[in-house]
C-alpha cells in the first residue's frame, strides 16, 4: 500500500461479501499511465461493473506488496477479491498491465493460470476492456518522468522530490516498453481468439457516460443508477512539468 493515501483496496470499500462465483467477468487490460487508475474507478463508481482494481499486483511496491513472495497469501487475496470485490449484480472485473502477469508468472504460475482460466479462458465470459491512450508522446512523457521521480499519483506531489530533468533517452525507452506491453497484449488475444473492446482514454476523459453505456452493451450489463457508489476520488496529476517535457520534446 502507498502509505498515507487511500487508494480503494481498503477493507471499507468491500462490497457486501459474495456466497457464490462472480455470474460475469471482464478483464480491463491496460499498461501504465494509460489513465487506467481514473478509468478503473469510474467503472467501480456505477456500483454495476465490480472494483477493476489491480489484484493481482504482488509487486514490493504494489497495493498488495506485503504478499510478494508469498504464493498461499496471494491466491487467498485473490480469492477475497472475487468474494468481496464482485458487485451486487454479479459482475467481477479485473485491471492488470502484462509486466504484472509476467511478475506473477515468474513466482506463482498456478495463480496467473487460474485468473487467467476464469477471466478469458473456455467457459468465461472471455470479455476483455482494452484502454490506450491516442497521444502516444504524452503517454510516454507521463510514463518517463513518473519512473524518474516515483511519482506515480497527485497525492505524492509536494513531497519534495525534485522535478525530473529531460532526457530523450529515458522518453524513447518509456515508449519502447509501452509497445512493448501493447504488442504483449495483441498477443493474447490472437493466442486465445478474442477481439476486446478498445476505449481510448482521450474519449472516456472527455465523455465519460457514453464510455460506461459503450462497456456496459459490450458486457451484457444494465447500468442502475441507484446502484452508484462513492468510491475514492481520482485526481489529474499537476501537467506543468509534462508541458514542459514536451516543448523540449518538440524542440529536440
Amino acid at each position: 500500500m502507498l502509505e498515507g493515501i487511500t487508494t480503494g483496496y481498503e477493507d471499507r470499500f468491500d462490497f457486501p461479501a459474495r456466497d457464490g462465483p462472480p455470474g460475469k467477468s471482464y478483464l480491463l487490460a491496460s499498461v501504465p499511465r494509460a489513465g487506467s487508475t481514473f478509468v478503473s474507478h469510474l467503472f467501480w463508481s456505477t456500483g454495476c461493473f465490480g472494483a477493476p482494481l489491480e489484484y493481482l499486483n504482488f509487486e514490493p511496491s504494489g497495493p498488495y506488496g506485503d504478499a510478494s513472495g508469498r504464493p498461499d497469501q496471494q491466491m487467498h487475496l485473490w480469492n477475497n477479491a472475487l468474494v468481496k470485490r464482485t458487485s451486487p449484480n454479479g459482475v467481477f472485473g479485473l485491471k492488470t498491465f502484462p509486466g504484472q502477469l509476467h511478475h506473477l508468472q515468474q513466482a506463482n504460475p498456478a495463480l496467473v493460470d487460474e485468473a487467467i482460466r476464469f477471466l478469458v479462458g473456455p467457459g468465461s465470459g472471455r470479455k476483455v476492456v482494452q484502454l490506450r491512450r491516442r497521444d502516444k508522446t504524452a503517454h510516454a512523457i507521463s510514463y518517463a518522468r513518473a519512473m524518474l521521480s516515483g511519482i506515480w499519483r497527485k497525492e505524492q506531489e509536494g513531497e519534495g522530490r525534485d522535478e525530473p530533468e529531460y532526457s530523450e533517452i529515458a522518453l524513447q525507452r518509456a515508449a519502447k516498453m509501452i509497445e512493448q506491453q501493447e504488442d504483449g497484449w495483441e498477443a493474447m488475444y490472437r493466442d486465445i481468439g478474442i477481439v476486446p473492446l478498445v476505449l481510448w482514454f482521450e474519449d472516456v476523459l472527455a465523455e465519460p457516460a457514453a464510455a460506461i453505456a459503450q462497456v456496459g452493451n459490450y458486457l451484457g450489463v444494465s447500468i442502475d443508477p441507484a446502484a452508484a457508489i462513492d468510491v475514492p476520488r481520482i485526481e489529474r496529476q499537476d501537467q506543468q512539468g509534462a508541458k514542459a517535457w514536451a516543448q523540449r520534446h518538440a524542440e529536440s
